[in-house]
């Protein structure tokens, strides 16, 4: 009874409290509090939370275009996304951000999803947390992430060591988990120099590749963890992300086709013979030609591979542009017995110039069949 009696000595201001600013907040509109993000800074560069609700919204507006959401929607949820910062109930309790903004946009009669993404542009907020469930809140979600990730990067604060006060690192794993997840195909290259354009100041020209390789990266603990649901190894992982796929999504079903294709009793053998051929190319001086001369093939067992390569490229093509890459990988497997016996038999630099160049186009010609899914030279093997 005591104890009771004390949490309810606790409980009831509290309670009391929440009920007077619940009362006292809706006598504004959620949206009448946007001219007031003006005057809170989100960082110092990067100019106020205002400022930041302009550029989440342009985002917002792309992204939702992108997976087939209301733009309009994306843009007022975006819009009225920080306002309910500025309410006295997330003044006391901040916890409460996001959630109090869903419910003072219901009372105010905002659409559904709208209400619902306001709650959502937080989401995941830890490892394993829920996603957005709602269009309009994966489009606000990862364009917020977007925004504060590209903003900070351009100003030289991107996290190191354990220092991550702006929460990168969530951020980017967040809209990652969201892409991939929720089976969204967005160009994050595209979208990041968008964030990047619409930054206050000239961002720095290797910013986009800086961003993107940061975001991808927070990538290899997700699959080195078990976090997809498949064994990933670092040379896996490292033999996707040499290919630089544009969308998360993409990185995704590459690495699950590589996953697949190395379960295959020929996957090791030509992924030697790939690391053989990236050696041979480094080491030539010449300049290999882009196109593989028929005349000068004047050993059997390379006219065979050349003609395999030829019919492989008319197979394969078409998946790889349909991003069907466990096909692809298989069909490529068939090449083995041809490389091994090219290998066997054919000396690579011979001593006729034309001959050699030749040999050398042959090889990576064959080499770019792979390139299109992972670059097979980073595994082991």
């Amino acid at each position: 009874a005591q104890v009771t009696a004390g949490n309810e000595r606790v409980g009831r201001p509290r309670l009391s409290d929440a009920a007077f600013f619940w009362t006292t907040d809706r006598q504004q509109r959620l949206d009448a509090r946007c001219e007031g993000l003006r005057r809170v800074t989100f960082q110092t560069q990067l100019g106020s939370l205002h400022d930041k609700s302009v550029r989440v919204r342009a985002l917002a507006r792309a992204i939702a275009q992108a997976i087939g959401a209301d733009a309009t929607l994306a843009d007022r949820a975006a819009e009225l996304a920080k306002c309910d910062l500025l309410t006295s109930m997330v003044g006391e309790f901040p916890e409460l951000q996001g959630l109090m903004g869903r419910y003072y946009a219901q009372y105010d009669g905002e659409p559904a999803e709208v209400a619902e993404a306001i709650r959502e542009q937080y989401l995941p907020r830890y490892a394993g947390d829920e996603l957005p469930a709602t269009r309009t809140g994966m489009a606000v979600s990862i364009a917020d992430k977007l925004d504060t990730i590209a903003g900070i990067y351009a100003t030289g604060q991107k996290p190191s060591g354990t220092r991550d006060p702006f929460g990168l690192r969530r951020a980017a794993l967040g809209l990652l988990r969201i892409s991939i997840e929720r089976r969204l195909d967005l160009d994050l290259q595209r979208l990041i120099e968008q964030a990047l354009a619409s930054l206050p100041f000239q961002a720095p020209s290797d910013s986009a590749r800086g961003v993107y390789d940061y975001v991808i990266e927070r990538l290899r603990a997700y699959y080195l963890e078990g976090g997809s649901g498949i064994a990933v190894t670092a040379e896996m992982f490292d033999a996707v992300l040499a290919t630089r796929p544009a969308s998360p999504l993409d990185f995704d079903a590459r690495l699950r086709a590589l996953a697949a294709f190395l379960e295959l009793p020929d996957a090791q053998s030509l992924a030697a013979a790939n690391k053989r051929i990236v050696n041979i190319l480094r080491k030539a001086t010449e300049v290999v030609p882009a196109e593989v001369d028929e005349n000068l093939l004047l050993d059997p067992a390379e006219q065979i591979l050349a003609e395999q390569v030829r019919a492989m490229e008319r197979l394969v093509e078409p998946r790889y542009a349909a991003r069907e890459y466990t096909e692809a990988l298989r069909t490529l497997a068939a090449l083995r017995p041809a490389v091994d016996q090219f290998f066997d038999s054919v000396m690579v630099m011979a001593e006729d110039p034309a001959v050699r160049a030749n040999r050398l186009a042959l090889l990576a010609r064959m080499q770019s069949l792979f390139m299109h899914a992972a670059d097979l030279s980073r595994l082991p093997g």
